[in-house]
């Protein structure tokens, strides 16, 4: 099963492809869409679809997991991170692929077996995990591939994530 793994942003959008045979994770792909702050948002949301269409079309996943927004203080940090997420939704909802949703609390009891894990113990599990020479970087990339490890982990479960 080919799942790809999204942490929802718009400035960084990380991403995470994993080939997942019986218990074992392959790693195919990950990196980063990023766009910059003195851009238009429409240009913007329009550079994430693009980029995740392309990868979307490239590697056909079978599952597309994808990190819930947590309630933010800063209302329009959240709104903006709302938009980018609702654009990875989109991308992959127009090619069919089913979407399932994690919280941050999930992800974290997934991979660090505490669901209040800070980056650091998230991005050490991952490189563990998937056997990986150094830390994936940036932390948006660590995360998004602990979110694909996480949507591995409940597979059998998948129903109860599904969006």
């Amino acid at each position: 099963m080919i799942i790809m793994g999204i942490d929802p942003g718009i400035a960084i959008l990380g991403y995470g492809i994993l080939d997942l045979e019986g218990n074992k994770y392959k790693i195919i792909d990950y990196g980063a869409l990023t766009t910059e702050s003195d851009v238009p948002m429409p240009d913007r949301l329009t550079c994430l679809y693009n980029g995740l269409s392309l990868l979307l079309n490239k590697y056909k996943p079978d599952a597309y997991a994808i990190e819930e927004l947590f309630f933010n203080k800063n209302i329009k940090t959240a709104l903006t991170v709302g938009h980018a997420r609702g654009i990875a939704i989109l991308a992959a909802s127009i090619l069919g692929i089913p979407i399932f949703e994690y919280t941050p609390l999930q992800v974290k009891q997934a991979i660090v077996g505490y669901g209040r894990a800070d980056k650091k113990q998230i991005q050490q599990m991952v490189k563990m995990l998937l056997r990986l020479n150094e830390t994936p970087k940036p932390d948006d990339v660590a995360d998004a591939l602990a979110v694909a490890i996480c949507h591995g982990n409940s597979s059998r479960f998948s129903s109860l994530f599904k969006l």
